[in-house]
C-alpha cells in the first residue's frame, strides 16, 4: 500500500508544480527592480506602480470588471429562473431535451462558439443598417450566453437536494406562490446561486477567445489588451498585471469553495436536527 502512495502523490506534487511553478515565477519577477525578465536584481513595486499609470490598461479593467458584474448578475437572475422552471418540468425527455440545449455552449468549443456570434451580430447590424455594432452590449449577450449553463448546473443540485413539497407547504399556510420561493425556496438554494454568481463572474473575467471575436474597437477588455501587449517586448509589468489577475481569481475561488461547504454543514446540521 506504502509503495502505490508514494507514486500517486509525486505525481500529485509534479502537477501541481507544473501548473503553479511559473505562476509563481511570474509573481517573483513581478516585483523586480529592472525591466530584465529573466534576471532578478531587486525587490521593487515598480512595476505596479507602471501598470496603475497605464490608462489604457487601467481603461480595459474598469471595462471588464463592468462586463463582468453586470454579465454575472444577469445570468444568475435568468439561470435561477429557468432552474426553478426546469425543476417543476414533470415530463423527463422535455426536461432533459431542455439540459440538453442548455448544455450547447458550455460544450462547444469557444472559437466556434465566438465566430458564429460574431456572425450573428455582424448580419443583425448589416440588416438593421449600424455601423459598429460590435462593442459593449454584444460582449454582454455573448458573456451571459456562456455564463448561463454554469449558473443553471450549480442551482440544479441544490433545488433536487431540497424538499419539493415546502413551497406547497407555505402555500398552504397561506403565502402566495411568488412570496413562497422567495421565502422558502430562493434561501434553500441560496449557495448554488452564490456559486453560480461567482462562477459566472469569473468566467467572465478571464474570457479571451469568445471575447476577442465579438468585441469592437471602442471597448477592449482586460485580456484582450494583454494579448495586444503580448505582440510588443514583454516587460515585467505584465507580470504585474498577471499576478493580480490570478490572486482574484484564486480568491473568488477560494469564496466559492467555502460557500459550498457552508451549504454541506448547514444541510448536515439541518438532517441532524
Amino acid at each position: 500500500m506504502k509503495k502505490a502512495k508514494l507514486p500517486s502523490t509525486i505525481y500529485v506534487l509534479l502537477v501541481f508544480a507544473f501548473l503553479y511553478v511559473p505562476m509563481l515565477i511570474v509573481a517573483v519577477y513581478s516585483f523586480n527592480s529592472s525591466n530584465s525578465t529573466g534576471v532578478f536584481e531587486g525587490f521593487s513595486f515598480r512595476w505596479y506602480q507602471e501598470l496603475f499609470k497605464d490608462e489604457e490598461t487601467i481603461k480595459a479593467f474598469y471595462n471588464t470588471l463592468i462586463l463582468a458584474i453586470t454579465s454575472a448578475v444577469t445570468s444568475t437572475v435568468i439561470g435561477t429562473l429557468a432552474a426553478l422552471g426546469i425543476d417543476k418540468m414533470k415530463k423527463s425527455w422535455r426536461r432533459s431535451g431542455i439540459m440538453t440545449i442548455t448544455n450547447i455552449p458550455m460544450m462547444n468549443p469557444e472559437i466556434v462558439t465566438g465566430v458564429s456570434m460574431m456572425l450573428l451580430f455582424v448580419f443583425i447590424g448589416s440588416f438593421l443598417r449600424i455601423n459598429g455594432v460590435l462593442g459593449f452590449w454584444t460582449l454582454f449577450i455573448a458573456h451571459v450566453t456562456f455564463s448561463l449553463p454554469y449558473v443553471i448546473l450549480n442551482i440544479m443540485p441544490k433545488l433536487e437536494q431540497i424538499n419539493p413539497n415546502l413551497a406547497e407547504a407555505a402555500q398552504d399556510l397561506g403565502c402566495a406562490p411568488g412570496k413562497a420561493i422567495r421565502k422558502v425556496v430562493l434561501p434553500a438554494i441560496k449557495p448554488g446561486i452564490m456559486s453560480g454568481f461567482i462562477m459566472a463572474f469569473t468566467l467572465s473575467l478571464d474570457d479571451f477567445i469568445i471575447s476577442y471575436f465579438v468585441s469592437g474597437p471602442k471597448f477592449q477588455t482586460l485580456p484582450i489588451r494583454i494579448y495586444s501587449m503580448t505582440k510588443k517586448r514583454v516587460t515585467p509589468d505584465m507580470y504585474a498585471l498577471s499576478t493580480i489577475i490570478f490572486v482574484v481569481i484564486l480568491i473568488l475561488l477560494v469564496l466559492v469553495n467555502m460557500n459550498s461547504l457552508k451549504g454541506e454543514q448547514s444541510k448536515e446540521k439541518g438532517a441532524v436536527k
